[in-house]
């Protein structure tokens, strides 16, 4: 053969290894989609069996990787860790001293004493007769003694306070409480303690209302997640607000609904600069924008109101993507939030549902981590690219964290420079390749930390504070009625923003039953920063 015939033959050859390279990648993208389906398919078939469902998947490590220094934890010369126990029953306030004496034998020396602390529980039934005096004024008027602050329906405030922290803090039933109630001599059936459980709480649901409130206007950031539910025999959400000094859950999914809870539950829309910017950043259509703005009506109390309002602007029969209606709404809802100044300076770090992209958005690394983590490479080059991509976001995730101990401009702009390094690589992985892009994409909410240090690099605060919620879920199931829902979401984040801010739940419970005790203030005046 001649020498342009070799070089035509290496050629095609070459062009039939890149065609075949590119079915083999197409060929393992479909394989990785197949062995997906498959196994979503035998997750089905186990539950409908009601089989133990699969482990979930491990996560990689990453944040706990990057917190290690880099030569592990410190010991000392015998190559023991410096970690020490914590302080234990130093703690605790003596209330009783009991002296133990011994018969000791003729001429024995007295040593001292030798302390033990024990610590004990006394639970006891106690039952009340009030006998409540009646009177009848020469008027006729009948007039009859109240009785003490925090009985309800025959069951005292402390009994109260046991079986609320029984139920939503020990995550028992209502079952399960009854049996022990009874065991401690209690003549009480499990509609009481229904009653207890979601009846007479309006006072705890409106201070969770104001925690929220608190907390929106006050911190500088926000964490949020969302998980599975059952309400009214359906399936739903509930979503996580919260941040290092209060936590919120609130049942719904949706952006609307999202925005809904971020103006505390009422339906008020505003068109204005924050609405308009909205909507145009929605793709929403300049002459629907216009129709809009330019309204003599730009604020509305309801949302019967702002129907009414859509419909007479011919919004309401318009079919094109994106929807007019869910735009604009979304739009309206974000302005009343702008106008009130409800989120001010917040950041909102999700993990990128879109429900959550709304205003000072930041991303979580973890979860984008997570994306490449999940890859599930088909040869030993796509596994090496997978594993040269993990460090490399491994090594910059450290970067960051050193970065919020010690922020700068030039370190800042230093970080900016590598990260558009990390993600522009091309490493001949088009799976890799399209989800690095995707980051790159997304490069100001991942990079957010760097206008704002205080803010956290992931949502493993939500992530935690939810766990809560889904243990109440996979032991109690759903709620039924409207009370019971309202009572879970309340009492569950009451309890979680007390542990944030270091305050035992039991006295938090006693101090608003009426119960003798140490005085806890409002939560919101706890959660809102100190005026500096």
């Amino acid at each position: 053969m001649t020498p342009t015939e070799l070089v035509g033959l290496v050629r095609r050859l070459l062009g039939e290894v890149e065609r075949l390279r590119a079915q083999n990648e197409k060929l393992g993208a479909a394989l990785v989609g197949l062995r997906v389906e498959n196994q979503t398919l035998k997750d089905e078939i186990a539950r409908l069996k009601h089989l133990p469902p699969r482990p979930p998947l491990k996560p990689s490590g990453m944040e706990k990787a990057t917190d290690r220094p880099e030569g592990g934890a410190q010991r000392d010369e015998d190559g023991a860790s410096k970690r020490r126990r914590g302080p234990g029953v130093l703690r605790l306030s003596i209330d009783r001293t009991e002296t133990l004496s011994v018969e000791a034998p003729a001429g024995s020396r007295h040593k001292g004493f030798e302390d033990i602390i024990v610590q004990d529980l006394m639970l006891k039934a106690e039952t009340t007769r009030y006998r409540r005096e009646r009177w009848e004024t020469p008027e006729g008027e009948r007039l009859i003694a109240l009785l003490p602050a925090g009985i309800v329906g025959g069951c005292g405030p402390h009994l109260h306070r046991l079986v609320l922290m029984l139920h939503f803090q020990g995550q028992m039933t209502c079952e399960r409480i009854v049996a022990l109630l009874t065991g401690l001599g209690l003549a009480i059936s499990k509609r009481q303690v229904v009653r207890l459980v979601t009846a007479k709480l309006d006072s705890f649901r409106a201070e969770d209302e104001a925690v929220l409130r608190a907390g929106l206007a006050g911190a500088p950031f926000v964490t949020v997640d969302d998980t599975g539910a059952r309400h009214a025999g359906k399936a739903c959400f509930t979503t996580h607000i919260g941040s290092d000094r209060f936590t919120a859950f609130r049942t719904g999914k949706s952006r609307l609904a999202f925005l809904n809870r971020l103006l505390g539950g009422t339906a008020r829309y505003v068109i204005n600069a924050a609405a308009i910017a909205y909507m145009r950043n929605a793709d929403l259509p300049h002459d629907v924008i216009d129709r809009l703005a330019g309204h003599a009506s730009l604020i509305f109390g309801s949302r019967e109101e702002w129907m009414d309002h859509l419909r007479a602007l011919g919004l309401a029969d318009l079919r094109v993507t994106p929807d007019p209606v869910r735009a604009a709404s979304e739009a309206g809802l974000w302005g009343a939030i702008e106008a009130a100044g409800l989120i001010g300076q917040t950041v909102i770090v999700s993990d990128d549902a879109g429900q959550f992209r709304v205003g000072d958005h930041a991303l979580c690394w973890v979860h984008a981590e997570r994306l490449v983590h999940k890859l599930v490479p088909a040869n030993d080059k796509q596994r090496n690219a997978v594993a040269v991509a993990k460090r490399m976001i491994w090594w910059f995730y450290r970067r960051l964290k050193a970065y919020k101990l010690a922020p700068g401009a030039q370190q800042a702009s230093l970080l900016r420079s590598q990260f558009d390094r990390i993600f522009k690589r091309r490493t001949g992985y088009a799976t890799l390749d399209r989800l690095s892009k995707r980051l790159l994409g997304r490069k100001d909410e991942l990079l957010r930390v760097l206008e704002r240090p205080e803010i956290p690099l992931n949502t493993n605060a939500s992530e935690n504070d939810i766990r809560a919620f889904v243990t109440k879920r996979k032991i109690s199931g759903g709620t039924v009625s409207e009370n019971g829902r309202q009572a879970r979401d309340a009492m569950l984040g009451l309890a979680k923003t007390c542990m944030k801010l270091k305050i035992p739940f039991f006295d938090y419970l006693g101090a608003r039953l009426g119960i003798p005790g140490p005085a806890i203030p409002r939560l919101e005046t706890l959660v809102s920063p100190a005026p500096t």
